[in-house]
């Protein structure tokens, strides 16, 4: 496996192989200033006719890697990742604003989880109309959901489609 598909592997698991062999062609990943680009192998042909210094972006940027060498996804990556993602969450209507701005899930706000979800496990972020949202990390997992206290952290807000809005100048 490739260094820069690794990197989603934990948020869809083994669905990666849908995103690579599509019935649209084939499509690869790849990794340009410390961000993960996805891209038709057509798109990555064409491409290589720009030098990598003067080549700012190529594909849909699925998220980059920070200067302590962790990957965080980007939002743009959303539409890509949601329909294979394992491991899911659906916020109540009243707590979708709240997580929109940029905040953590609560325990009052959480409608559904995905069974046998862990600690720290990626996370897709649905409202109650199975419209994707966003991604978290949970905090806690399936189980002590059931038992923890309405007002306590349970999913780790990570990205989020009110990110198109706040941050239109360095989405890239």
């Amino acid at each position: 496996m490739k260094y820069s598909q690794f990197v989603c592997v934990s948020s869809i698991g083994e669905n990666i192989k849908l995103l690579i062999d599509r019935p649209d062609g084939t499509y690869c990943f790849r990794l340009h200033n410390d961000r993960v680009y996805y891209m038709s192998e057509k798109i990555l042909k064409l491409a290589t006719n720009i030098s990598r210094d003067k080549l700012v972006s190529v594909g849909t940027c699925f998220g980059k890697f920070t200067k302590t060498q962790k990957f965080r996804l980007h939002i743009t990556a959303l539409d890509f990742l949601a329909p294979y993602a394992k491991f899911k969450v659906w916020v109540k209507p009243g707590s979708e604003q709240s997580f929109l701005y940029g905040n953590h899930i609560m325990k009052s706000g959480l409608g559904r989880i995905t069974e046998n979800t862990s600690q720290y496990q990626g996370v897709v972020v649905y409202s109650m109309s199975d419209v994707p949202l966003g991604f978290g990390v949970a905090a806690k997992t399936t189980q002590e959901c059931r038992k923890v206290d309405p007002m306590a952290i349970v999913v780790f807000h990570q990205a989020d489609i009110g990110e198109y809005i706040r941050s239109e100048d360095t989405l890239t």
